[in-house]
């Protein structure tokens, strides 16, 4: 059973946006579709060291963590980022942060008392 965070998202919902982004072929797409706006698998395989099939898989990967989302025009379909998942994936990274500023803050006061 997964636990709800204070911003709504479950822990399940976190590591599948860190699964997502924790491959350096999914972050390249994820940083060419910031870039260049919504592409289809074909362009964003242009660009790629990989095959257009292994980039249909890992924009599976990133649609179901709600990284990116996907319209058909005609007979293409484009990808785009879904930027607010960034945003969710930023502010776990703050809390994370914030967490270890109050640690250090403590520490300190035990190490610089008289």
């Amino acid at each position: 059973m997964s636990k709800t965070s204070r911003s709504g998202s479950t822990d399940g919902d976190v590591e599948d946006l860190f699964f997502a982004l924790g491959d350096r072929h999914r972050l390249s797409v994820v940083r060419t579709l910031r870039a260049r706006g919504a592409l289809s698998a074909t362009m964003l395989a242009d660009d790629a060291i990989v095959t257009r099939q292994a980039i249909v898989k890992h924009l599976r990967i990133l649609e179901r963590a709600g990284l990116v989302s996907h319209q058909r025009r005609g007979r293409e379909v484009l990808y785009a980022l879904e930027a607010r998942r960034l945003d969710e994936a930023r502010t776990f990274l703050d809390g994370i942060s914030a967490g270890w500023d109050r640690a250090i803050t403590r520490l300190r006061r035990l190490v610089e008392e008289p």
